[in-house]
């Protein structure tokens, strides 16, 4: 049976760290709030956006909070009117490639809604690799193992078939939640050490190292 590899995409396969912080930033000068600094708003990317945003301000009334997801809603929708795209990491497409060639089934399981999934899929090539897409509109957001149990059963794997990559300790422990193989990358919004915390097994450094780390898992996952 053919390994299933489920990527995160914001902070692993997409460079957002610019765009979600200022987006936080639009939306806090947007409620007349203290503009929060980059690393408080890096600990809540993977979250669904109402839980991120309620844990980025968490003295927000019911009404404020909406208010609040709506101005970081409208600030991304400011940003791909004018034309931005945020860039994916190097390697990050070759590697998608490389691995769909060598017979492993991708899928796809973010923090973003359904719009932004929708979006990314939009990008060449994209939408011929991944098998499945799930994210934190479709049910319980990360940690919750359901987006993992969705794809697994979308893709006919099992867990010890079945690795998550992701930057961020939710991902990690979205991952050790559904009983799947947690691997981080280190070039996102959390630390190494945040996600070996959550239960990563290993954090690669560059998207070379990560090939290798998901080559040993595949020949370990088709011998069992």
């Amino acid at each position: 049976m053919r390994p299933l590899a489920v990527f995160d995409i914001d902070g692993t396969l997409v460079d957002s760290r610019t765009s979600i912080h200022r987006a936080c930033v639009d939306a806090a000068r947007a409620l007349g709030l203290p503009e929060p600094e980059y690393d408080r708003v890096r600990m809540i990317v993977g979250l669904s956006l109402h839980k991120a945003l309620h844990t980025l301000e968490p003295q927000l009334t019911d009404a404020e909070l909406a208010d609040f997801v709506a101005a970081f809603q409208a600030s991304f929708r400011r940003l791909y009117e004018s034309g931005h795209e945020e860039p994916l990491y190097p390697e990050a497409m070759s590697t998608l490639r490389r691995l769909h060639r060598d017979g492993w089934r991708l899928a796809l399981a973010t923090g973003q809604n359904r719009r932004g999934v929708a979006r990314n899929l939009a990008r060449e090539g994209w939408a011929d690799l991944f098998i499945s897409s799930h994210c934190a509109e479709d049910g319980p957001g990360k940690p919750d193992p359901a987006m993992l149990l969705a794809a697994m059963a979308a893709c006919d794997s099992e867990p010890a078939r079945t690795v998550m990559i992701g930057d961020t300790a939710h991902d990690a422990l979205m991952a050790v939640n559904a009983g799947v193989h947690p691997l981080g990358v280190s070039w996102g919004f959390h630390t190494a050490e945040e996600q070996r915390a959550a239960g990563a097994r290993h954090v690669a450094t560059t998207f070379g190292e990560l090939s290798v780390v998901l080559d040993g898992f595949a020949a370990r996952a088709r011998a069992a």
